[in-house]
């Protein structure tokens, strides 16, 4: 008999490679315990979607992180409706998804195409560039920030921010001290243009949150500031470990990699397969409201449950041979961007965005190469992906 099964989202070998410890807790501990650091976890497909369904016993009221400074009654504060039950939920959500119709995020194809030729044209007359911080991290960037209304001059300095809130040191279960210092400036930098905005409205976002009633209903300062916190940091990390994972996978998986290679179409398939087999959002925290049984033991109110998408989305139960990086496949069943209220309100966003930087890429280039030995994975607790990733291309 070997030892238990012991996880962690804050160790660096999980970083690393979290999916045969997924397995084995699927197998071994579909409800798992971790005593020192006070949660539960759910692994298996059908226990993380029932979880997601049922949204009255497993409250986001507390915040979707296990950090204890991030979670609590006031993570809504920089979480925005991501930690909030009903009715707050669905009033910030629906005043806020204006912004987000399928309309409105059809109408942007056309910027996002070139935005990305912008950032893709000198890293390919270079021929080797850095994967992250040359396209995939400045893309989603520019598209959030153009979307809310911040400058092009302040937007490095702000995915650096965002960087720092998101980075976990090993070893220590919280939000590190340079983490919070970069989540407090982030919000004197969103408080101080929301009153901008206020005093003189421009063609943004951030004005038509103002600008917003709902029969009498209003979005006050601290809803918009936390929504434009949410943007800039889940918006737009979740979408540059996407389109950083599709490239990496394709490239350890040749005889995938020929389908979009060859066919556009098979673009699609190519992020639905790396939102499957490795997706950048790998787990959500949860909070009972009552005492809850599953597979046998109790789970009691108030206790903190991470449902496990990373896990969900390789279990054979559902996706037979899941280990298997394959694009025919069908993705109905994909646990990645939740469901029921929470929903990803971004979903369509980030696919939109994933598409025509990889359209963009196929066109242009016959193959490429990537330096896995100078490749580099960020340390976080929810987001999996790369810090930087060397490409060499090579043009058609």
């Amino acid at each position: 008999m070997g030892d238990p099964v012991s996880y962690s989202p804050y160790d660096y070998e999980v970083h690393e490679d979290p999916y045969p410890i997924y397995a084995r807790l699927r197998e071994e501990a579909p409800l798992y315990r971790n005593d020192e650091l006070g949660f539960w976890a759910l692994s298996r497909h059908e226990d993380v979607m029932a979880g997601f369904r049922d949204s009255a016993r497993f409250s986001s009221a507390e915040g979707v992180s296990l950090d204890p400074s991030a979670s609590g009654p006031h993570a809504h504060k920089t979480m925005s409706f991501l930690a909030m039950d009903p009715p707050r939920h669905g009033r910030l959500r629906s005043l806020v998804s204006r912004g987000f119709t399928p309309r409105r995020v059809a109408e942007l194809e056309p910027r996002i195409r070139e935005l990305t030729r912008q950032h893709l044209e000198p890293a390919l007359e270079r021929g080797t560039f850095d994967f992250v911080a040359d396209l995939a991290g400045k893309l989603p960037m520019d598209v959030v920030s153009e979307m809310v209304g911040v400058p092009e001059s302040d937007r490095d300095e702000l995915r650096r921010l965002a960087d720092l809130v998101m980075h976990r040191e090993e070893g220590v279960h919280d939000v590190p001290p340079a983490g919070a210092e970069a989540a407090m400036e982030l919000v004197v930098y969103y408080a101080d243009m929301v009153a901008k905005r206020r005093a003189r409205p421009t063609d943004d976002l951030t004005s038509a949150l103002i600008a917003v009633d709902l029969d009498g209903d209003r979005l006050s300062d601290d809803d918009i500031i936390s929504f434009l916190f949410l943007m800039v940091v889940a918006g737009n990390e979740t979408t540059t470990k996407l389109l950083a994972n599709a490239w990496y996978w394709g490239f350890r998986n040749p005889d995938q990699r020929v389908a979009p290679f060859a066919d556009p179409a098979a673009i699609e398939p190519w992020i639905e397969e790396t939102l499957r087999y490795d997706t950048s959002s790998q787990m959500l925290a949860r909070v009972t409201s009552e005492d809850v049984e599953l597979h046998g033991q109790v789970v009691p109110r108030g206790d903190r449950v991470l449902l496990l998408v990373g896990s969900a989305n390789r279990d054979d139960r559902v996706f037979p041979q899941a280990d298997r990086y394959e694009l025919d496949r069908d993705f109905t069943q994909l646990a990645s961007f939740g469901f029921g209220r929470h929903f990803c309100l971004g979903a369509s966003l980030a696919r939109l965005e994933s598409r025509v930087a990889l359209q963009e890429l196929v066109a242009k280039i016959a193959d490429y190469d990537i330096d896995e030995l100078r490749a580099e994975r960020v340390h976080t607790v929810n987001v999996r992906g790369f810090a930087t990733l060397p490409t060499t291309v090579t043009l058609r």
